[in-house]
């Protein structure tokens, strides 16, 4: 029998099934990592935001459950250089909501950190190393990239773009993720922010496959099993799903983001910057129908969240949802309630076994 495009994944990554969880900041853990783990995919933990000592304890929790690869992502944005006036002129904007909810406009409260990889995370891969480390938005430094690729991790990285998946192919990532225009989360660019420009997955996936001499690993849209046989079909070696498991029992999205997941809503989606101050998809909500959803006078990734973190708590204590980021990709209506292992292993029937 003839080697299908998907051996070369699972070889490359060492799994059973080319089905690749998304690595979902905030919303996702070592136990969801676990369970598409236990289905024959690869896991994935979310990094960016968690401190050394919590990663080594997830890494940790998902060794002691399971033989399998894992692989650990990072964000490799630039730090943004402070900028007082331009959160000032944020806030301000933001204030006639301050004022609607009689919050102080000079309120504060705590903010999600997101650190891009450095010299300190990459000491912490080093002494767990993962089976595979992927980056979110372009690649280290070569020299940080050297050591994650010395201590034997595989390297994946998001390309938005083919220019990006080219960009990323030269400097020695070992497979790409496409990442279509309907992806849930933020946009992984980092070439050209131009998000009116970016293709959907099944015009950027056959581009990408003919560009480079890689893996390619669709992403972006993909929620059913018709779903990942299109994206095979187009010559992806692999499928990265995220919405798809938002759902399950093993995802740590709050009540509210579950709640508008499991109503109409989760059809509404759009590109918004203003949580963030970068590009990601989410379910449409208050502040981006009446701000955006685009907005040039947002501070720079990720310092527009300090700015709405009073807002947001004040949302969330009164069971609204105005003010905070209900991240989903466009097939999040196509997202299935239980188990995470039931849903993965239900994908990889109907959609793997049968070819």
């Amino acid at each position: 029998m003839p080697s299908l495009p998907t051996d070369r994944l699972t070889r490359l990554l060492g799994i059973e099934h080319p089905l690749l969880l998304a690595p979902m900041a905030g919303v996702a853990d070592e136990a969801l990592a676990i369970a598409v783990a236990r289905a024959g995919g690869l896991g994935a933990l979310p990094c960016a935001m968690l401190d050394g000592d919590t990663l080594r304890t997830q890494v940790a929790h998902f060794r002691a459950a399971i033989e399998a690869p894992l692989n650990l992502n990072f964000f490799c944005h630039a730090e943004p250089v402070p900028d007082p006036a331009r959160q000032a002129r944020w806030r301000e904007r933001l204030a006639p909501y301050y004022d609607a909810l009689g919050i102080p406009r000079d309120a504060q409260a705590t903010a999600a950190q997101r650190r891009p990889f450095d010299d300190d995370t990459c000491a912490v891969v080093e002494a767990l190393r993962p089976e595979v480390v992927s980056f979110h938005f372009g690649l280290p430094s070569p020299a940080l990239l050297a050591r994650v690729k010395a201590c034997g991790a595989r390297v994946l990285a998001s390309a938005t773009t083919v220019d990006e998946a080219r960009w990323l192919a030269v400097r020695g990532c070992d497979a790409i993720i496409a990442q279509g225009w309907e992806a849930g989360g933020h946009r992984g660019s980092f070439l050209d922010d131009t998000v009116a420009t970016q293709p959907g997955l099944f015009s950027l996936l056959p581009q990408v496959v003919d560009a480079v001499d890689l893996p390619v690993i669709a992403a972006g849209g993909i929620g059913d099993a018709r779903g990942i046989r299109a994206a095979l079909a187009l010559g992806a070696a692999g499928v990265q799903l995220g919405t798809a498991f938002l759902l399950s029992d093993e995802s740590r999205i709050r009540p509210l983001h579950r709640a508008a997941l499991r109503s109409s809503r989760a059809g509404q989606t759009a590109v918004t910057n203003l949580f963030s101050g970068r590009p990601a998809r989410g379910i449409v909500t208050r502040l981006m129908r009446e701000l955006g959803p685009m907005a040039d006078d947002v501070p720079a990734f990720p310092g527009a969240g300090e700015a709405l973190a009073p807002l947001r708590a004040r949302s969330e204590r009164d069971g609204v949802d105005d003010f905070i980021n209900l991240w989903a990709g466009e097939a999040a209506p196509l997202a299935r309630t239980g188990a995470a292992e039931t849903i993965a292993r239900a994908l990889i029937d109907a959609a793997l076994r049968q070819r």
